[in-house]
């Protein structure tokens, strides 16, 4: 198998199980339209590109010093997923507009992108990746660059199907959606919140 191909299917994997990410990008699909949702998802898809370079080059100075701020970096990224929710829950419900400004898009890939930066345990998840995958040390910077670019490929793969089936099912829900999809999403940020500052303190 390529790196490159090694790289796709780590961040394929690795995007699958969503975490608050993923109730963003779901989120921003049922309420502004599929472009949104791709814009969620660049964000982390970036975040993650930046994750896999840290670990697949071994940068050791970013590394250590997001193991030694690993705690503060979890604790910013946790008020920024409440305050997220909160905002969601707070939050007065729109009809659906797809039409983003450069303002408002440049959020939603700025916003996403700083969860996945405040997720360091990230860079540790693709060193174990890239080890069972073969990705080994004796790879040259061509290949090492080949699995990064790879990684990002593949969480966005992920993200652009969310961004693609969630528009189909919108349509069949629009009373329900504008009643309740913002409160649910609204609640399990909270709770995703809620458990990283669970995970900080205990």
């Amino acid at each position: 198998m390529s790196y490159l191909m090694r790289g796709v299917l780590i961040g394929f994997i690795f995007g699958v199980p969503g975490g608050a990410i993923g109730a963003l990008v779901m989120q921003r699909t049922f309420s502004y339209g599929k472009k949104a949702g791709l814009l969620t998802g660049l964000g982390s898809s970036f975040a993650d590109c930046i994750h896999a370079g840290v670990g697949v080059f071994g940068i050791t100075l970013i590394s250590d010093f997001i193991s030694q701020h690993q705690t503060i970096i979890n604790i910013l990224g946790g008020c920024l997923i409440l305050f997220m929710g909160i905002r969601l829950l707070l939050g007065k419900t729109e009809p659906v507009n797809e039409k983003l400004g450069t303002v408002e898009s440049a959020k939603m890939v700025l916003s996403t992108f700083m969860i996945g930066l405040a997720n360091p345990a990230t860079i540790f998840v693709f060193l174990f990746a890239f080890s069972y995958l073969g990705v080994s040390k004796e790879a040259d910077a061509l290949q090492r660059t080949l699995v990064v670019c790879g990684a990002f490929f593949g969480t966005y793969i992920w993200w652009g199907i969310i961004a693609v089936v969630v528009p189909m099912i919108r349509e069949k829900a629009v009373k329900f959606r504008e009643r309740y999809m913002n409160k649910i999403f609204g609640t399990l940020l909270c709770l995703l919140g809620a458990v990283v500052f669970v995970r900080v303190l205990f």
